[in-house]
């Protein structure tokens, strides 16, 4: 007997137990890095949202009125928003050339990185100007690299999924951006309640800042440690056959300018509703009707704690029902109930509030417990990445970043408080029109 013979050892088949196990260990690894780029992003928007006031008063002119301060603030929010096409085109063409976990965790360092500045920023009584543009510049670039963690995360999680459990798997996505919301939420009344107001508005509000950047450091520790899903890796060669010399968004544009239509008009539902009711309510009802600030907190956080826990349950039914079925509901359900909800509003009890944004609450994760994983569903591997990050992030910017402000705006014009109802009910509509045109992949590998 030779003696490669003898020390080579016998073929053996796989174990299918160690296989599932190594498998869903990685799957767990995936949902984790994929769960704390967004939560901090998230924190982040929320803790802007959420001490908006306290902002304007810190950043712009003391002898401003408060609306037109509250206005800047809310404008420096929507500004940021102008980015994220361009970062969405950037972060998916490098995802889908070179592979997702290389964009992932380069933008989650980029982002956290410019959030931990905003806590470093002197006030305008110090630097004068150069502090909200120190502020609208590190919000921008926020902007330019969180537009690729949210499609990024969603495209890593849906390729790694099981098919039959893909919309379960993938709305750990839209379920970390609320868990970041209700952190925020819950850090901001907290230090509503230690702080005093001079504190809070000196020192205090720089706090949830400067928390991103410790936890940007954990996330791009676990996302670099990372493979490149199945799907990618497997599709890899095919991909590069199939694009040839073109960019990614050249093909993209060539070849799927019809999904793009069809995801930018569903993603503006998301991107209106989401913002709409769980960053700009707040504000809301604490300037336009009148109700106790820490009331609204305590309201908000309740209704994110539902949110978190109803999510699951949406992603489960579209893996049932499809997504199509899911996000057209959603559509019918805004477009009915956007203004009697929000005219049962002025005038209610505390828990009358929370009811109602718990209805509200119901809709919208209709809505984004599904979305993600049709989004993804929607392209191909070769520009899955750029896709998913262009149409969403497009659809962001011109209607989500703008919420808070129109909202505000439309109010102050017309007089009427029922008017963001008004303007989530329109939205609703061209969303409408999307989910019609579009088809079901839901039970389809991806392509």
């Amino acid at each position: 007997m030779s003696e490669t013979a003898s020390t080579q050892a016998p073929d053996t088949p796989p174990d299918p137990e160690v296989e599932h196990h190594e498998k869903m260990k990685t799957l767990r690894k995936a949902a984790v890095a994929s769960f704390i780029g967004n939560f901090v992003e998230w924190f982040d928007y929320a803790s802007y949202a959420y001490l908006a006031a306290i902002i304007s008063t810190v950043f712009f002119p003391a002898e401003d009125d408060p609306a037109t301060r509250l206005l800047s603030t809310f404008a420096i929010f929507a500004l940021s928003f102008i980015l994220r096409p361009i970062g969405g085109a950037v972060w998916g063409n490098w995802g889908d050339k070179y592979g997702r976990r290389s964009a992932l965790s380069w933008s989650i360092l980029l982002m956290t990185g410019a959030t931990f500045c905003i806590g470093l920023i002197p006030p305008y009584a110090r630097i004068g100007w150069a502090a909200p543009i120190l502020l609208l510049l590190f919000r921008m670039i926020q902007g330019f690299s969180a537009s690729g963690e949210y499609a990024g995360a969603a495209t890593f999680l849906a390729e790694y999924a099981p098919r039959k459990h893909r919309g379960l798997y993938t709305c750990l996505v839209p379920a970390s951006t609320a868990t970041g919301l209700l952190v925020g939420s819950l850090t901001v009344a907290f230090l509503h309640a230690i702080l005093s107001t001079p504190d809070l508005n000196g020192w205090g509000w720089r706090i949830p800042f400067l928390l991103a950047g410790p936890l940007g450091l954990v996330g791009r520790y676990i996302r670099a440690h990372l493979e490149d899903s199945p799907v990618y890796r497997e599709m890899q060669e095919k991909v590069e056959e199939q694009i040839g010399k073109h960019t990614t968004l050249g093909y993209l544009f060539r070849n799927h300018w019809r999904e793009m239509l069809i995801a930018f008009s569903v993603a503006a539902l998301n991107a209106v509703g989401f913002y709409m009711l769980l960053t700009y309510m707040p504000t809301y009802l604490k300037d336009e009707l009148g109700f106790d600030q820490q009331l609204t907190f305590i309201a908000e956080s309740i209704t994110l704690t539902v949110y978190v826990l109803l999510i699951f349950s949406m992603g489960r039914l579209s893996d049932r029902f499809g997504r199509r079925t899911m996000l057209i509901i959603a559509c019918i359900g805004f477009i009915i109930g956007a203004v009697p909800l929000f005219s049962l509003l002025d005038g209610a009890t505390f828990a009358a509030v929370v009811a109602i944004e718990i209805v509200f609450c119901i809709l919208l994760t209709t809505n984004d417990g599904t979305l993600a994983t049709f989004l993804a569903e929607t392209f191909p591997t070769s520009v899955r990445y750029t896709g998913f990050a262009l149409s969403f992030n497009l659809a962001n910017a011109v209607f989500g970043g703008t919420a808070p402000y129109i909202s505000t705006w439309l109010i102050n014009k017309t007089d009427n408080i029922l008017a963001p109802a008004w303007y989530l009910v329109g939205v609703s509509v061209l969303a409408l029109v999307g989910m019609v045109a579009s088809r079901e992949r839901a039970y389809e590998a991806l392509r």
